[in-house]
């Protein structure tokens, strides 16, 4: 069995889940990160949340835009304006919807057919995954249907989530999300083992 341990962060409004970016890593050394061009960029522009957790690390245009309204106090007004801020679709890690699909899915085939997902949370990344193809009944050949969740195996083992290793920076980067996911399902693991002897 190989692991391909993964994180997204999304736009969501309580209908819909919009990929912003996705990072994977897999146990065989692996990675994969990208950017959506294609994110509802007005819409992410609107979400403080976004703006100040996800927006720094990503690879964007009105960088100076951005380092304004970081600078004021959260939901404080009048606000900066952002309307410079997108995707910096120069930058290689930034690429349609319809190529990371295309990429995601390699990179999940390239494990081979016994391959599982891990995630943090993993309820709305599974879904935001699922839906690079469509829906459900496009999901390819290979692509697991479900993500083992992270927060499942640790309240199993009767861990809290203070004792887990801690993520040290890059919190809401995909990629820095997803190695820190790989970490700690690594350190549960070895927990179960070493409880198992």
């Amino acid at each position: 069995m190989t692991e391909i341990d993964y994180d997204l962060e999304f736009l969501e409004d309580g209908r819909t889940i919009e990929l912003i970016s996705i990072g994977m890593v897999c146990d065989d050394g692996r990675e994969y990160y990208a950017v959506n061009s294609d994110a509802p960029w007005e819409r992410i522009r609107k979400n403080d949340w976004l703006i100040r957790n996800v927006l720094p690390s990503l690879p964007i245009t009105g960088r100076t835009s951005l380092d304004s309204y970081l600078a004021m106090p959260a939901n404080s007004y009048p606000k900066t304006t952002l309307e410079m801020v997108g995707a910096d679709t120069k930058d290689t890690q930034v690429k349609p919807h319809w190529v990371i699909a295309n990429e995601v899915r390699d990179f999940i085939q390239a494990t081979g057919p016994d391959v599982e997902l891990w995630a943090n949370y993993g309820a709305y990344d599974h879904v935001a995954l699922a839906q690079l193809w469509g829906p459900m009944v496009r999901l390819p050949e290979g692509v697991p249907m479900f993500t083992n969740d992270i927060q499942q195996e640790r309240a199993r083992l009767g861990f809290r989530w203070d004792e887990l290793p801690q993520q040290e920076s890059g919190e809401h980067n995909a990629l820095a999300d997803a190695r820190h996911n790989q970490t700690v399902r690594r350190w549960l693991a070895e927990q179960k083992e070493t409880d198992h002897v």
